[in-house]
């Protein structure tokens, strides 16, 4: 039976007990629904609680709910277990715990990590001296400040944190490990790039921790710092830590402002990008800037020029592509929005040192 994963949004004099006593109210009529609870989550400061349920769909969800307290969910998602519980920790009650397990949030911090340039994170199963150095050194450091891996390859990883001192000391930690297994041969392919968000696992995305995960992947492939993370984090920080924050030369922190800009931006260009007029002034017409707003705003927080931050977003699809065997090199350059296939393989080979005709050779069985 499908697993669901539901948010209420609770108002602020709903107290812990009264939540443990809502979901007790689900245990009793959940039958009548076909539905089995497995645990939930409750945060007194964000005032919202998450309930994990097998149901046979989300409808038996909101009934069972409106016929046991009337408190309907805000969003419900569709969750695989395996996932929940890396991300989480658990899917289940402590047989003893009912009432305490309320008090605990599912906020969680989110780390992405990726150690390669893109062409070798698309080639995520080559497996080197540098891999294994790199795997080792990452997973002591991940263990000793309780980082619970969700998802990882040989170029990056996919963390989960309750803590936001562990996190960021943990990126901390890895970016000062991280000069000491990269060898001056290497130092080209492998480029440490470490993002940290917060978030909870149910907003109106699809899947669990969706938006914060989308929000630090953008910060980790688009900001030009090594190790960046939100304005929350550094708030959050500052706050367990009495007021102190690391050093502004090892971590960048993004303002509000800085966040909003990256996440249009980066919204926009996923659904404009292969347009047949979509060029330096579309783009900054349509996102309301003046092209000298875009370029200052687009070159502090990328350390590229709109011209090239679209081309290399390009050389990005064309290599997915390519990759994928979606069509031949003049196909792959005209569709991804290059004049002629001459300019691409030009531009391809200055970005990942490789014609794509000779690319094509290596990944074609």
């Amino acid at each position: 039976m499908p697993i669901y994963m539901d948010r209420h949004d609770i108002s602020e004099e709903i107290t812990a007990e009264y939540i443990a006593m809502m979901y007790q109210k689900d245990l009793k009529v959940q039958y009548l629904y076909g539905c089995k609870g497995m645990t939930y989550w409750w945060d007194v400061n964000r005032k919202n609680t998450f309930c994990l349920f097998e149901a046979p769909n989300r409808k038996a969800i909101q009934e069972m709910h409106n016929h046991a307290h009337g408190e309907l969910p805000t969003s419900i998602i569709e969750v695989n277990e395996k996932i929940v519980k890396s991300f989480l920790g658990r899917i289940e009650d402590p047989k003893d715990a009912k009432l305490t397990i309320a008090n605990k949030p599912a906020f969680r911090v989110i780390m992405v990590l990726e150690t390669s340039n893109y062409l070798n994170r698309l080639e995520a199963n080559q497996f080197t001296i540098f891999t294994q150095k790199f795997h080792n050194s990452v997973s002591k450091t991940l263990k000793r400040f309780n980082g619970s891996i969700v998802k990882k390859d040989n170029n990056s990883y996919l963390v989960s944190f309750k803590s936001v001192t562990d996190a960021v000391l943990c990126a901390l930690k890895i970016q000062y490990n991280f000069k000491y297994i990269t060898s001056k041969n290497d130092a080209t392919n492998h480029k440490l790039k470490i993002a940290l968000a917060t978030g909870i696992p149910v907003t109106d995305k699809e899947n669990i921790f969706e938006e914060t995960i989308t929000l630090a992947t953008r910060m980790c492939e688009v900001v030009k710092e090594q190790v960046v993370v939100t304005s929350e984090i550094k708030a959050l920080y500052e706050n367990e830590n009495r007021g102190i924050f690391v050093d502004k030369k090892l971590i960048c922190t993004l303002k509000p402002a800085e966040e909003k800009f990256l996440t249009r931006l980066l919204d926009f260009i996923e659904n404009f990008w292969d347009k047949p007029n979509f060029n330096v002034n579309y783009f900054s017409r349509e996102l309301g800037y003046s092209k000298s707003q875009l370029y200052r705003k687009l070159k502090k927080l990328t350390g590229k020029s709109p011209s090239n931050f679209i081309r290399e977003f390009r050389l990005h699809r064309a290599l997915n592509s390519l990759h994928g065997q979606l069509g031949n090199i003049s196909e792959v350059a005209y569709r991804t929005g290059f004049n002629s296939p001459a300019y691409f393989a030009k531009c391809f080979k200055d970005k990942y040192g490789i014609l794509p005709s000779k690319y094509m050779q290596q990944h074609i069985i």
